[in-house]
């Protein structure tokens, strides 16, 4: 009998069913890999697992006894107790306004396990478990003055704190950076390992899942496309769907390495940059240079500097001393162009997708009306957009669609440098694939030159012909994307590249 077994349920909301007939099952100790894009139901399956969202049919096995029409009273008995939940944001799931001791002592105070002396010293062993410096300061703080990772760890002590025989993690290392990553990966693993618990690990993160689980379960539409052991779906998956994803995951993808274009000369020259906020030196003399139609990419942790730097280059941000020179470049603003993170916060929610791309376009006067909006459907057709989605807004669109719609309004004006800060970071990998495609065929178009940010190293692997790697405001190492990744000669871009997922063999 499996410790968890779900069979056939069926969720809905808002009249549309988001999970199609779900069945799956979790061993004893198992890890458990849920994988599939956004929409696939997989993060309402988890839910519907721990009673946060109710099912409409189907049962739900805990050790043999189905919890699917449990009262929400019923199952607070065994959240924390037998199932724990770490959840994929940590910056909004614990209280902002609560020390975060108190906030892992409310399971022990909610299963009423022991007294408050007790309970202190229980949550001061599970901050060192969890491998928190300090306890007995770090329970007395609050959330914000604890690092992404941190909180992460927070929040599994408190998912562990009743030793429970279930965690379900959905998405619990999405938000953080690879070494970070690995490190919130190997603690669950060796919890796994200490107490015997399974894992439900919900992720969009092909490399994670292939490098962690021992079975995976490939979701899309509501429907499980395909279920097995991770080392014989990664060897001969059946579904075209799980084909399709091992295909465009980068961790999992063995592309050979870019050649760095024939010398055109440099578009982008960066000469001992130096910034500090309150005496604090986020930037500490850097240097680089990118030649004229490549890629170079910014690589480090949270911390290294990179989008300051991004940031100095772009002129969002100024320097307190060195220098950053533009070759052939006459108007800056035309001449280089910033593609944000986050397609969710970079739109304007108010305007259509054609105003929203127009907008370059009517703040440098070019054209009048009817070449405005000629050009504003080139723009759409170039990032492969249907000129069906000119009125709509930014909410109408799918996090691609809007990414897409960022880098038109880029490229509106003619560009010679773009610089990507994490364009892709928040993707899914089908969708990351499609917009990392669609970068290099623009740059082959049009003769673009990108810096390209980011912290994860297996997308700068496919897209980036050099590389500079970042710490401490410092750049430790830089070199072609092939010497960095196969012959480091640094501690830290050695640690990086160790934690960039592998497949289990």
């Amino acid at each position: 009998m499996s410790l968890l077994d779900v069979r056939d349920l069926r969720v809905s909301y808002g009249g549309h069913e988001a999970v199609k007939g779900v069945s799956l099952s979790v061993g004893e100790g198992e890890f458990v890999a849920v994988v599939g894009e956004s929409g696939s139901g997989k993060t309402t399956t988890a839910n519907a697992i721990i009673g946060l969202h109710p099912g409409d049919s189907g049962e739900i096995l805990l050790n043999g006894t189905d919890i699917a029409r449990w009262s929400q009273r019923r199952l607070r008995v065994i959240r924390g107790a037998q199932i724990g939940l770490v959840p994929q944001d940590p910056s909004n799931s614990l209280n902002p306004v609560k020390k975060v001791g108190a906030q892992i002592a409310e399971t022990l105070l909610i299963h009423r396990h022991g007294d408050k002396t007790s309970r202190r010293r229980r949550v001061l062993e599970l901050l060192e478990r969890v491998g928190l410096d300090d306890p007995a300061r770090r329970a007395g703080q609050y959330p914000h003055e604890l690092s992404g990772g941190m909180r992460q760890r927070v929040l599994i002590a408190a998912a562990i704190a009743l030793r429970p025989s279930l965690i379900i993690a959905d998405e619990p290392t999405s938000a953080l950076d690879v070494t970070v990553q690995r490190r919130i990966l190997d603690l669950i693993d060796d919890l796994r390992q200490e107490y015997g618990t399974a894992v439900l690990l919900v992720t969009h993160d092909l490399g994670i899942a292939a490098a962690r689980s021992d079975r995976l379960v490939v979701m899309r539409e509501g429907l499980v496309e395909e279920s097995g052991g991770t080392r014989e779906v990664l060897a001969a998956p059946a579904a075209a769907y799980t084909r399709r994803l091992l295909a465009d995951a980068p961790a999992l993808s063995a592309r050979a390495f870019k050649e760095p274009p024939p010398q055109a000369g440099p578009a982008i020259v960066v000469r001992d940059l130096v910034k500090e906020f309150g005496g604090f030196r986020a930037v500490d003399g850097v240097s680089f240079e990118v030649a004229r139609g490549s890629t170079h990419a910014l690589v480090g942790e949270s911390g290294s500097g990179k989008t300051t730097t991004a940031r100095i280059v772009t002129r969002f941000e100024k320097a307190d001393s060195g220098s950053v020179e533009i070759p052939g470049v006459t108007e800056f603003r035309r001449g280089v162009q910033l593609v944000y993170q986050n397609p969710y916060g970079s739109l304007d929610p108010r305007h259509s997708v054609a105003r929203i791309v127009e907008e370059p376009l009517r703040n440098f006067r070019l054209g009048d009306r009817a070449a405005r909006r000629t050009r504003v459907k080139e723009l759409l057709d170039r990032v492969a957009l249907p000129e069906a989605l000119l009125e709509r807004k930014p909410r109408e669109l799918s996090g691609g669609q809007r990414q897409r719609v960022a880098i038109a309004r880029a490229l509106a004006v003619e560009p010679q440098v773009v610089v990507l800060d994490e364009a892709v970071s928040a993707l899914d990998v089908t969708v990351q694939a499609q917009i990392l495609d669609l970068l290099e065929q623009l740059q082959r178009d049009l003769g673009l030159t990108y810096l390209f940010i980011s912290h994860d190293l297996a997308v700068v692997r496919q897209i980036s012909h050099t590389v500079s790697v970042m710490n401490k405001g410092r750049i430790v190492e830089s070199g072609t994307t092939q010497q960095i990744f196969d012959s480091p000669q640094d501690d830290y871009t050695r640690e990086l590249l160790a934690a960039v997922p592998e497949p289990v063999r």
